[in-house]
């Protein structure tokens, strides 16, 4: 399997129609991938916080129509980060979210995952929106996907609970910024050795609201092998992966089947 993660340059001066332009026009440039990943709230950028009420659309809206088209167009897999999406005010309270669209090859929605973990603690994004509940996994030709984003990151049993319900990619978007950037690396890896399987980790370059971003999107493999890394400005960074990889790792190694202790998990919806 082919995965591509477009590591966007989040440039504040770049209108947010130009900038889903020129993604789009990238993510049909990944054609001869099978999987493309993009990262957190990369219409916005994830520390721009006064910009998630401004910017903030209706799941399908302008965002969804175009990622779908560019995933129908290029003939992908298309996970197409997140974007700051205000609920329906009618039949909810119009609260703002932080979701995760992934397309098929088709452009058809396959999935759509609210952020569960939101990071700011007492501001930002912990406090602008609400909480999501659900797991997500999304069945792909060869490997089912688990869908975390950013901070989640920091919280295994939620990944846990991804394998429990079949997860053997785990996909992270992210917009982490560069003074964390050794959390970022040390957390994928060992996402990926706990849970044997693939960490497909996608973050944005650029500088959000004066918060220089991380960059350096990452691909580990089940053994916790980096097989790939990009450097801290725009990148596409394409990788081929084996998923049969992840079944032969947890025969080989069976760590999984040892777990003693865990915790009732959330809601599944996959």
């Amino acid at each position: 399997m082919r995965a591509s993660l477009i590591q966007i340059d989040v440039d504040e001066g770049e209108p947010v129609g130009s900038r889903r332009r020129r993604v789009a026009a990238l993510v049909r440039e990944q054609s001869g991938a099978d999987l493309v990943v993009l990262p957190e709230l990369w219409t916005t950028g994830a520390f721009a916080y006064e910009e998630f009420g401004r910017e903030a659309e209706p799941l399908e809206g302008p965002t969804f129509e175009t990622m779908a088209k560019a995933a129908s167009d290029a003939g992908v897999w298309l996970h197409a980060g997140s974007i700051p999406e205000r609920a329906p005010s009618g039949g909810g309270d119009g609260t703002l979210y932080n979701t995760s669209l992934v397309f098929s090859p088709s452009g058809e929605l396959a999935a759509a995952y609210r952020k569960i973990h939101r990071f700011g603690f007492d501001k930002g994004e912990a406090v602008l929106m609400g909480a999501g509940r659900d797991l997500v996994t999304v069945r792909l030709p060869g490997t089912t996907l688990g869908v975390a984003t950013c901070y989640d990151l920091r919280f295994p049993e939620l990944f846990r609970g991804l394998v429990d319900a079949g997860a053997e990619t785990l996909v992270i978007p992210a917009g982490w910024p560069e003074r964390r950037r050794a959390h970022w690396t040390l957390l994928a890896q060992a996402r990926a050795v706990e849970n044997q399987a693939f960490v497909l980790a996608c973050g944005t370059a650029g500088t959000h609201a004066g918060v220089p971003q991380a960059g350096h999107s990452i691909v580990v493999d089940p053994w916790g092998e980096v097989l790939a890394q990009a450097g801290p400005g725009e990148e596409v960074l394409t990788v081929d992966i084996d998923p049969a990889k992840v079944a032969a790792t947890r025969e080989q190694f069976p760590a999984l089947k040892d777990r003693v202790l865990g915790l009732e998990p959330p809601r599944h919806r996959g």
